[in-house]
């Protein structure tokens, strides 16, 4: 290697040089103890059992783009609120470290902090119902006020109300994404991205200006459950992302927990299926609590339909009665009822709009516990 090839630039050609299954590059540096020692050996014929072509590969010159890359990665690690942490950082997180494939790099901005202390991972589907984004949050917030700090992936959908509800919390929230930390994905999510980074902390193993890939999204979800002590599905379908998070949460020994839901929802599937192989059923966040050793019941939160049951009008009452949490159409209701169909779909819309109920495709409700 030349004089040139700085620390910095030697964990980035390590992290990305091609042809290498994630395992090897965490293990080479445990072997050499850092990549510069690795490249050095490499050089001097010194690098023991190492291929022919990984030696090779090991020997070629630094490429002026990875110098590049390298000087821009100092400047933004420079920058107040930035951090760079490498697998031999003290301040690396421990849990992480443990997992098979632990990232060389990881580029942090907001609390370092938060990767260091207890955190339970809520992840599920982007096109989740409100039930299951009101689930997340109310999961999330109870969680993070138990102290646990709630990980999840910033995705459309269960991650942003799992990190709402980690914001309201005192735990806050870590939000790991699939593209460069430089990029915010979706770009929707720019506000949210930016509590994160004010309140909580946004993690990436991605160098600077990585674009969103599909690829990269089911490589980053062995940072989410790495992080965590457990995993909580709250929607999924049945080939959804979030079974591979919970998958390979149970590879690392992480716990796996799902929330079950209608057997008429398609995103109850994949929940049901993780149940079926072995993830515990809860249905509130003091189960997670009290598999994790907590005896104290955390304080319900006052129900809204308790405080909105007074506000509602006779009929708004009687469909609320009698509409369940599994989808019914208007026109059934409303005979079931024996109510007006005018009268009906104006108590559904007061009902929608207080919170209480939701509108389904194909004009069917159901109900909403929040």
């Amino acid at each position: 290697m030349q004089d040139t090839d700085s620390p910095l630039a030697c964990w980035l050609r390590l992290a990305t040089l091609p042809g290498l299954r994630r395992h090897e590059p965490p293990q080479l540096v445990r072997t050499f103890g850092t990549p510069q020692a690795l490249f050095e050996a490499a050089h001097a014929g010194k690098a023991g059992d190492l291929s022919p072509a990984l030696s090779a590969a090991l020997r070629k010159p630094f490429a002026a783009s990875l110098h590049a890359l390298a000087d821009a990665t100092q400047a933004w690690a420079a920058r107040p609120g930035n951090r760079l942490l490498t697998l031999c950082d003290d301040d690396y997180p421990p849990l992480l470290r443990q997992i098979p494939d632990p990232p060389l790099l990881l580029h942090v901005q907001g609390d370092p902090a938060l990767l260091r202390r207890d955190a339970i991972a809520i992840v599920g589907s982007r096109n989740a119902t409100a039930q299951g984004v009101a689930n997340a949050q109310r999961f999330a917030r109870t969680l993070a006020d138990a102290g646990y700090t709630i990980v999840s992936g910033l995705a459309r959908g269960i991650d942003a109300a799992a990190h709402d509800g980690g914001l309201a919390g005192t735990g806050s929230t870590v939000a790991v994404v699939g593209t460069g930390i430089d990029i915010v994905y979706p770009a929707a999510h720019e506000r949210l991205a930016a509590r994160i980074r004010a309140d909580g902390c946004i993690v990436s193993e991605f160098v600077l200006g990585t674009p969103p890939r599909q690829g990269h999204f089911p490589i980053r979800n062995r940072i989410i459950s790495g992080l965590s002590r457990g995993v909580l599905v709250v929607e999924a379908a049945e080939k959804s992302g979030s079974l591979v998070t919970a998958g390979v949460a149970a590879e690392q020994g992480r716990d796996v927990f799902a929330i079950p839901g209608s057997i008429h929802s398609a995103l109850a599937k994949g929940c049901h299926h993780l149940i079926r192989q072995g993830a515990l059923l809860v249905d509130t966040a003091s189960d997670i609590l009290g598999a994790f050793g907590h005896r104290d019941t955390p304080a319900q939160e006052v129900c809204r339909e308790e405080v909105l049951l007074e506000q509602l009008t006779q009929s708004a009452r009687l469909l609320l009665d009698a509409l369940g949490y599994d989808p019914v159409p208007a026109d059934t209701l409303a005979a079931r009822l024996k109510l007006d169909a005018a009268d009906t779909q104006a108590s559904l819309l007061a009902l929608e709009l207080a919170g209480v109920v939701e509108r389904l495709p194909g004009g069917a409700f159901c109900r909403l516990k929040r």
